[in-house]
């Protein structure tokens, strides 16, 4: 799963594809997993290959707290497929769904078992 914010700066997409070709014409395309609907459609020549991946720079208009699914193609041939999850949290290795909604209380209860 890819990890992206919701920003109005351009962010990487960092992908291994199944196959590629550099300088040839790939479509990306991201759509809302929810509403089934297409956010971004673009087709480029702009994809970067790295030693081991390859990696895609753009600005992207997502919504927080949403799934989306993104397919690149080069024709009619699907070259990745991924999902995105859109967040604003910086920490990202402690996400948690319920931020500042949940708080736990700690308590000393202390009780024997018999």
């Amino acid at each position: 799963m890819i990890v992206l914010q919701e920003s109005e700066t351009a962010q990487n997409i960092n992908f291994i594809p199944r196959s590629f070709t550099s300088g040839n014409t790939y479509n990306v395309s991201i759509i809302n997993e929810t509403t089934n609907a297409e956010v971004y459609n673009e087709d480029t020549t702009e994809i970067i290959e790295n030693l081991y991946y390859n990696q895609y720079n753009n600005i992207f208009t997502l919504k927080e707290d949403t799934t989306y699914n993104l397919i690149i193609k080069e024709g009619t041939d699907v070259i990745f497929k991924d999902k995105i999850f859109c967040t604003n949290q910086t920490n990202l290795p402690e996400y948690t769904v319920n931020e500042n909604e949940y708080i736990t209380n700690d308590t000393d209860n202390e009780f024997i078992t018999l």
